[in-house]
């Protein structure tokens, strides 16, 4: 391990990591962005979502937390356009700033290989590759995440308040973009337990839980004026408070093989190991701070369900810790092997729609809203109506690509609690009764049976075969469904 007098961070590169870890770094984020420029994939529908956000700034929104928002809105302001490439570009680079921390992090614990390695391999992995080409909250939180850790351990070296300071700085910034952050807490408690490199005082733990709730105070204070809204939709996601728990091991299981897609097939294997690396305190230390999302993504997968991406947060210190297992050539089999699949996920979105499988794209699911969104709103422009719909992928996309459009759109007036972001901003007005563009996959029915469609739209990608059409109602008519 490096000795105290050889503090690795941007500032001194003692050891000569920085160099080749930029350039390589620098390359595959350079290929990302050149790549994106041609990527031929519409905004999904949180992509969409994001942007929205960032166009009414707010301390908190309907289901995460605020950083993503300002950040889009920043990056768009400042480019002058909210083409997709824009809405995606901070991704390539947040995550190659993320790997260039976690090099850092990588050298202070073992030195100069496993910090090119730690960034190299990072800005390969095979979920880095997905969260270079779409944006999301996990991309926005992973620098922040990172430079906690890092911060962490240099104030377990130095005492120094200043590093406390910044780590909670950090942490609380994570947090803002992804409340998944928090696994940072029960992380950097159990690497205290294990090794003294993480034990950073009680004075510096006072000071960085300050800072981290300084940081995150504003998303507290709205959502407590705001119903605990996002804290509600977390618990949703979370089905088993809501409904009860049930054994899935069939989704324990699924969740627990995706990972090895996430991560990478040899860097999960690693990883696993690493777990067991017990003998080195550097490698409990890291283990304790990857272990938390993992369990606690798989409990809850084994409760209900769990999306393969729940448990990123794992994956950082995870990074250093798989390369500090991997030896001579595991470590190049583990690139080529991340590096064909990250290569592979920037060239489909190029040439999309192709190729295909069973006659539909491959990539089907990001193709096909701004082609639906664009013939809706020409209904409505030649009809002088809003449009209506409830459902919340369509309604992204119309706020995105009919921003300009100068079309009114509404989502369904909630019954109870706001189902989504729409329905909390958007809902259709009590006093309006006028007509609207009703868009369905099932007639609405006005008291004389279904509606004949005003037009049926040409769907295709994500909304092919699903049967939607546009119907020209009056307003009480979706009343009376609701």
């Amino acid at each position: 391990m490096p000795s105290a007098g050889a503090k690795l961070d941007f500032r001194a590169d003692r050891d000569g990591w920085l160099v080749p870890a930029l350039i390589v770094v620098a390359a595959v984020t350079a290929l990302r962005l050149v790549l994106l420029a041609f990527n031929k994939t519409d905004l999904f529908v949180d992509e969409a979502q994001y942007w929205l956000w960032g166009q009414h700034l707010d301390f908190g929104y309907y289901s995460k937390p605020p950083l993503i928002g300002w950040l889009l809105r920043a990056v768009t302001d400042l480019a002058g356009s909210d083409a997709p490439s824009w809405v995606r570009m901070p991704g390539a680079v947040l995550h190659g700033i993320t790997a260039l921390v976690l090099g850092a992090l990588g050298a202070r614990i073992a030195g100069r290989s496993v910090a090119i390695w730690s960034a190299a391999i990072y800005v390969t992995l095979p979920f880095v590759a997905v969260g270079s080409v779409l944006i999301s909250t996990d991309t926005v939180m992973a620098p922040f995440y990172a430079l906690s850790l890092l911060f962490l351990h240099r104030a377990g070296e130095s005492r120094r308040w200043s590093d406390a300071l910044a780590a909670g700085v950090a942490a609380g910034l994570a947090f803002m973009a992804k409340y998944a952050a928090i696994y940072l807490i029960p992380g950097l408690a159990l690497a205290a337990l294990v090794a003294p490199a993480w034990r950073i005082g009680w004075r510096n733990t006072v000071i960085a839980a300050l800072a981290f709730g300084l940081v995150i105070a504003p998303n507290v204070v709205w959502n407590l004026n705001n119903g605990l809204t996002t804290v509600s939709h977390t618990m949703d996601n979370v089905g088993w408070v809501r409904e009860g728990a049930a054994l899935n091991f069939g989704s324990m299981v699924e969740f627990v093989a995706s990972q090895f897609a996430v991560f990478g097939p040899v860097t999960m294997v690693a990883l696993l190991i690493g777990y067991a690396g017990w003998g080195d305190p550097d490698k409990r230390g890291l283990a304790m701070l990857s272990v938390p999302p993992l369990v606690a993504v798989t409990i809850e997968a084994l409760l209900d369900r769990a999306y393969a991406n729940w448990a990123v947060a794992a994956y950082f210190a995870g990074t250093v810790l798989a390369v500090m297992v991997l030896r001579g050539i595991w470590r190049w089999i583990a690139i080529v092997i991340n590096g064909l699949i990250a290569l592979s996920i920037p060239l489909l979105t190029v040439l999309a729609p192709y190729p295909d499988r069973a006659g539909a794209p491959l990539l089907k699911r990001w193709l096909g809203q701004a082609d639906l969104s664009r013939q809706i709103l020409t209904l409505a422009e030649a009809a002088h109506v809003p449009v209506y719909t409830g459902n919340r992928a369509i309604l992204a996309d119309l706020y995105y690509t009919g921003q300009d459009s100068g079309v009114t759109v509404y989502a369904p007036n909630p019954k109870h609690r706001a189902e989504s972001y729409y329905e909390q901003m958007w809902p259709l007005p009590q006093d309006y009764n006028g007509r609207l563009l009703v868009i369905a996959n099932s007639a609405p029915d006005c008291g004389g049976g279904p509606v004949a469609p005003e037009a049926q739209l040409d769907a295709t990608g994500t909304w092919a075969g699903k049967g939607y059409a546009a119907y020209l109602v009056e307003a009480r008519c979706v009343r009376s469904e609701n």
